[in-house]
């Protein structure tokens, strides 16, 4: 979406994105570094955000970094790995208080220009690598959180419906790595993925507020430009997978709720004319409490502790979610199906199109009334390739019709269903 303000910059190294908006009384600052996902550097790239956050050479402890942060009104840092399709982004994200609004003439935002470059382009290094016990601390971290997913069985399901429905293709990696990776992972390997990261990686820098266009640009020509780097798009697109036949997988766990999650593909990614039409199918299908599956699955039939689907807009993917109780296998399976099924053939209203048009364009401006969401709302446009205005968009959703959602439902195929169950539950 490209709201009316917007204003890019291809500079040295990096796409500069501001956006001056008098809406918010802080001024946000995100970077968004994106790679095409390979097995080699996942986990590397799970470990990174975590390691620069902890200490800059200029700032060599964590006490001393978040000292330096809080000293700026409270000032904060956040990352984060995500899979857009076939890439992976890491995204750092920081929100000043806009010195605008302060009784003093402190220049807060250069500080915080700089805390952010010290963390992305000069974190603590000791010899040729980073500070191993840094290093440490953050392996062990992550092992424990890549340990805890099998533990949390919704996700540890979604995790082996994507290793199955996925096999061979780029989308099916892991975003928090591999455990098996981490003892090779050494504070001068992981050094040295990240100085090719920090080369290689296509950048994007998006800040919004009440700003001073002219000022923000000087600031970070001085503090994000890459000299060594042509900031090319590596964009990886994502294969499109032609399903023959459905597969259906069971797997047997010390689980008292079983999970009966479902995978689709939809063959419509962000910027295809029938996205809008994918939109509001999913709202009518299970993305609402007033959804099909939520009403029939739940509600109507007592099967399911909880049952939604969601899209990923970037892979062409729709994936089905329940919690059912293990006996109740067969029957939340073949209810789930048939409202595929009645969807296919046009069992909903238009009152319910209608409606549910009303509830996406709700959910989008609430969105975008975020920062960090408008931001991510423009990021998925840029890297797709199909930038528009916003009042464009909202209009794309308000044109779809019971007709377009149709022939949306009977463009999706089923991929696979896998069920996670007890040990000596049924299937």
């Amino acid at each position: 979406m490209k709201v009316s303000e917007e204003k890019l910059y291809n500079k040295q190294g990096y796409r500069l994105h501001i956006l001056p908006s008098n809406k918010y009384k802080t001024i946000t600052i995100v970077a968004k570094l994106k790679s095409p996902l390979k097995r080699e550097g996942i986990t590397e790239r799970a470990l990174l955000p975590h390691v620069l956050q902890k200490a800059t050479n200029n700032h060599p402890n964590i006490r001393s970094l978040q000292s330096a942060f809080e000293n700026l009104y409270g000032t904060a840092l956040s990352s984060d790995g995500s899979k857009k399709g076939e890439n992976h982004v890491i995204s750092f994200r920081m929100e000043v208080v806009n010195e605008a609004y302060l009784n003093d003439s402190e220049p807060i935002l250069e500080e915080a220009f700089k805390l952010f470059h010290e963390v992305l382009f000069d974190p603590k290094t000791e010899g040729d690598g980073f500070d191993p016990e840094i290093v440490s601390r953050e392996k062990q971290t992550l092992e424990q959180k890549i340990t805890s997913i099998k533990d949390d069985k919704m996700s540890y399901a979604n995790v082996r419906l994507m290793d199955n429905m996925c096999a061979g293709e780029a989308y099916s990696l892991h975003v928090h790595g591999y455990q098996d990776d981490l003892s090779s992972i050494t504070p001068k390997t992981l050094h040295d993925y990240y100085q090719s990261m920090i080369q290689n990686d296509l950048l994007d820098v998006y800040v919004i507020g009440d700003i001073d266009e002219a000022q923000i640009e000087q600031m970070t020509d001085q503090y994000f430009s890459r000299s060594n780097s042509s900031n090319d798009d590596n964009d990886q697109v994502a294969e499109v997978k032609e399903v023959t036949e459905s597969k259906e997988i069971v797997e047997r766990e010390e689980v008292n709720q079983g999970k009966l999650h479902i995978g689709y593909r939809t063959y419509t990614k962000f910027g295809d004319d029938d996205y809008y039409a994918l939109q509001i199918f999913n709202g009518i299908f299970g993305g609402f409490p007033s959804s099909k599956l939520f009403m029939n699955v739940r509600e109507k039939h007592s099967l399911a502790y909880y049952a939604a689907s969601r899209f990923e807009s970037h892979k062409g993917l729709l994936l089905v979610f329940s919690g059912v109780d293990p006996k109740d296998y067969d029957q939340a399976k073949t209810i789930i199906l048939e409202q595929m099924e009645a969807m296919k053939n046009g069992d909903f209203t238009e009152d319910q199109v209608n409606e549910t048009k009303e509830q996406v364009i709700n959910q989008l401006q609430e969105t975008m009334d975020n920062a960090n969401g408008l931001i991510e709302v423009l990021y998925h446009q840029m890297i797709s390739g199909a930038e528009m205005p916003a009042g464009d968009l909202m209009e794309n959703i308000r044109k779809v019709t019971k007709e377009d959602v149709v022939k949306m439902a009977n463009k999706i195929k089923l991929d696979t269903i896998y069920f996670l169950t007890s040990l000596e539950g049924g299937e």
